[in-house]
């Protein structure tokens, strides 16, 4: 992943992983595991429990420690009706920015032709 792309990824990490914990409660590696299965391959652990301890802090998840075969509890983390109210404002958003960069994409096009 190139540099733009990286700095792209941070602006809308945080809904991406609303929207994974949107479909069910998943700990960490969970979520690092999926993001890498559909194409985020340079996606660090790191990066996501940074990305979980900041919608903790904001309320957006509901957090449980589970009993882990290997090691301490896991958190697992769940997206409540707060947090279900912010991946909603994060779409709303996203198409608003997707529809606007498409109609200045086709401008451009329609520019060099």
């Amino acid at each position: 992943m190139g540099k733009q792309d990286t700095e792209m990824l941070k602006g809308v990490l945080e809904g991406i992983v609303l929207s994974i914990l949107a479909t069910r409660p998943a700990y960490g590696y969970e979520i690092t595991s999926e993001l890498r299965d559909r194409g985020f391959a340079d996606i660090v652990e790191g990066t996501i429990y940074a990305v979980l301890l900041r919608i903790e802090q904001k309320g957006l998840v509901d957090v449980e420690k589970v009993p882990s075969e290997k090691g301490p509890p896991r958190k697992v983390y769940s997206l409540n009706a707060q947090g279900r109210d912010q991946l909603g404002e994060f779409w709303g958003s996203w198409n608003s920015l997707a529809d606007r960069m498409t109609h200045i994409q086709q401008e451009h096009s329609e520019g060099n032709n």
